[in-house]
């Protein structure tokens, strides 16, 4: 697989999750969160196990973005349920918390994918490697991954069903009396919460989303933000060029997914301690320029190269921000759920094609400036306080 090919695996990834975040967080404002996710949670996995089987890229290009589409409600979908039930001095670490898990999960992957490579290969005549029927290049499908991944997967989904509170207004959930769940609503509504149903869900929604300041302003500095943090998916290419060994190139990474964990934890905490989101979302970016603006003037030394991207997660304050998104937004609770998937639905659609514009694999080097320049673009939004009104 050369390096082209593999942006291209994540782009159709990218189309199918950014195609269906709005209409499927908006859908979980009417139907049951917890069967809904379900739903999603086993096609995830069906297709999961469907890449194990590719054999060509077409296949594995269809494949990653049914991917997509079936997990593209699950994050923006969490966080408007966390947005529905908690109050400004609980959400920030919350979010913190469930975003730090993805943190430690891919972490935990990079350790499984080197486990994975290194014992599974053949086990049972499946391999690890296939060739194309064009035989031009080897496709590492990593097929025993893949089967892994899989198998975790339903799991989940059972978890999903079992164990989610749904909304405080139509939670049914097994472990919360009758009385609290009375009391979870009604603390929702004295929050000043927006409860499902107040508001028809038609096209007056669009109507209120254009004629607010706070829809542009979230989406926008989201995009700008989660678009300056392209710079460490790149980390493993690097060290591939750089003649680190297989090994090396899945364990390495993992630490730096660790100290990501560990800011995403410190940020959230330090939000709701002090009461502030703008330190926490703006510090964050600041620092974002060090490692960034390494990596844009590509310094000669290998230790330099190592650290920025080793830190360059330290700059992710998305629990915090949105955070702020559930705040801003609490009282319309349909126009709550469409910004919440439009700040993150469209980012990834501009992650899409952004990669194959400023990072082609074969001279990834040349991205490096613009996310340097996208980080000093979202420290600007960011101390617009009249735009932003923090």
């Amino acid at each position: 697989m050369n390096g082209n090919q593999y942006t291209y695996m994540g782009t159709f990834y990218t189309i199918g999750y950014a195609l269906f975040q709005i209409p499927g967080t908006l859908a979980v404002t009417r139907v049951r969160p917890s069967l809904y996710l379900f739903v999603n949670e086993i096609g995830w996995g069906i297709f999961t196990f469907a890449q194990a089987g590719a054999k060509t890229y077409n296949q594995m290009y269809a494949f990653r973005f049914m991917v997509g589409v079936f997990e593209a409600s699950f994050f923006p979908s969490i966080l408007y349920l966390m947005g529905s039930w908690y109050n400004k001095h609980e959400l920030a670490k919350r979010i913190a918390i469930f975003h730090l898990s993805g943190s430690l999960g891919t972490s935990f992957g990079g350790y499984l994918q080197a486990a994975v490579y290194t014992t599974l290969d053949g086990v049972h005549g499946i391999g690890n490697w296939t060739k194309c029927k064009n035989r031009t290049h080897m496709l590492v499908n990593y097929r025993w991954l893949f089967i892994v991944c899989g198998c975790m997967t339903t799991p989940c989904a059972i978890g999903l069903l079992l164990v989610l509170p749904d909304l405080p207004s139509n939670t049914r959930v097994w472990y919360l009396s009758q009385e609290e769940r009375k009391f979870a609503l009604e603390r929702s509504i004295a929050l000043g919460r927006s409860q499902p149903g107040e508001k028809e869900l038609n096209w007056t929604l669009i109507k209120r989303m254009l004629l607010t300041w706070k829809w542009y302003g979230l989406v926008l500095g989201y995009v700008v933000y989660g678009s300056s943090c392209q710079n460490t998916s790149y980390f493993a290419i690097w060290m591939k060029s750089a003649g680190y060994s297989v090994v090396e190139r899945n364990v390495i990474p993992s630490c730096s997914y660790l100290i990501s964990a560990l800011c995403i934890f410190l940020w959230g905490f330090g939000s709701d301690l002090t009461g502030s989101r703008f330190a926490f979302v703006f510090g964050p970016l600041f620092y974002g320029l060090l490692p960034t603006g390494i990596l844009a003037f590509w310094p000669k030394n290998k230790d330099l190269i190592l650290f920025a991207f080793m830190t360059g997660g330290v700059q992710l304050m998305t629990a915090v921000f949105y955070t702020w998104a559930n705040e801003l937004l609490a009282d319309d609770n349909e126009l709550r759920a469409l910004t919440i998937s439009s700040m993150n639905g469209l980012q990834y659609s501009v992650a899409a094609w952004l990669p194959i514009v400023i990072f082609p694999q074969t001279i990834f080097r040349r991205g490096f400036p613009g996310t340097f320049g996208l980080v000093i673009a979202g420290l600007r939004k960011f101390l617009s306080r009249k735009s932003f009104q923090w």
